[in-house]
């Protein structure tokens, strides 16, 4: 007989798209990637994060069976990839770092060769370029050498071709790497649509690209992850401060901004006319805004600006491997007072 509890696991692994279970791929000497382990749901859009020579780039190449991982196990769609090459392979679409195209192509002709790669023929061939076409925004350039298109379009091309066969799971490795900042932003637009009807994991180092993209995070550093939640969270788990911006026009501001309870660093940014405006920082989790309200009506100041200073990636980022140092530092230092 079949347990509510047995049905209940059999829902929940059906919602995972992506398992990496204690996984690990060793080059020579070196573990580029060090037991890791994470789930992504479907319909998830995840940001994986990290600097370069991380892991990032190989993890994904396990779970796209380039690699497969010599410690651990990786699951598509609850289906082992060293057991079920194949089957895993057509669930994913995967744009690499190195967006492999053939210059000498028309954009159709490209994509009517990856199509034939990926057995589509007559109607159903038809159907989905003309889908992905439409998707990516393409038409415009559909009739030109993939020689001729911008990198933004070559990004968008090689983006067409990874979704051709409508996998469930979509791939993503430095999809912004070399863009201009407009192409940035609309890259990042398009993933948001593209991560509607799919799961994405997207491989950055740039930190902006996470913001305003991708609602949950992995984090890795020297081959470990070092974080697994979402973006607001992992804030939450690294601020030890807070910092807020304050314009003001006044006498006496900056003597009177220093006098500020649990205030810590107070920096001065350009202003506009005789309007002063602060960067100010301040220990502790209560918020100073009230208190500098109540300063600018008590002295007449006008005031132009009052906002939170939200906590950029840069610094959880920062806040995240420097923990992680402090720890292995610390590992090492027991171990050793342990062998002596």
């Amino acid at each position: 007989m079949i347990t509510s509890q047995q049905v209940s696991n059999e829902n929940s692994n059906d919602l995972l798209t992506i398992e990496a279970d204690q996984a690990s791929k060793i080059f020579g000497s070196r573990k580029a990637v060090d037991n890791i382990s994470f789930q992504i749901k479907r319909g998830e859009v995840v940001g994986f994060l990290g600097p370069n020579g991380a892991g990032k780039t190989t993890t994904m190449r396990m779970l796209t069976s380039y690699y497969t991982p010599d410690i651990g196990k990786v699951k598509i769609s609850g289906m082992d990839t060293q057991d079920a090459d194949i089957e895993t392979r057509r669930k994913i679409g995967y744009l690499p770092e190195n967006n492999p195209l053939y210059g000498d192509l028309l954009v159709h002709e490209y994509l009517s060769f990856v199509a034939e790669l990926r057995g589509l023929t007559g109607k159903e061939k038809k159907r989905n370029i003309e889908s992905a076409v439409e998707e990516v925004r393409l038409t415009e350039v559909y009739y030109l050498p993939v020689s001729f298109l911008s990198k933004g379009y070559k990004q968008r091309t090689g983006l067409a071709g990874a979704i051709l066969h409508r996998p469930e799971i979509l791939i993503m490795d430095e999809p912004t790497e070399g863009l201009d900042p407009n192409q940035r932003i609309s890259m990042r637009d398009l993933i948001r649509s593209l991560g509607k009807d799919r799961t994405v994991l997207l491989s950055t180092h740039v930190l902006g690209e996470i913001e305003g993209t991708c609602d949950r995070l992995l984090v890795i550093n020297r081959g470990k992850l070092i974080a697994d939640d979402p973006v607001s969270t992992i804030s939450r788990r690294v601020r030890s401060s807070q910092s807020v911006i304050v314009e003001v026009q006044g006498r006496s501001v900056e003597k009177s901004l220093r006098k500020l309870k649990n205030i810590t660093d107070l920096e001065r940014e350009d202003g506009i006319g005789d309007r002063k405006r602060f960067l100010l920082t301040f220990d502790g989790e209560d918020d100073p805004r009230p208190d500098i309200f109540k300063m600018a009506k008590d002295q007449n100041w006008v005031l132009w600006e009052l906002r939170e200073s939200e906590l950029k990636l840069q610094d959880v980022f920062q806040a995240l491997t420097q923990t992680q140092v402090s720890e292995t530092s610390d590992d090492s230092n027991d171990s050793q007072e342990n062998e002596s």
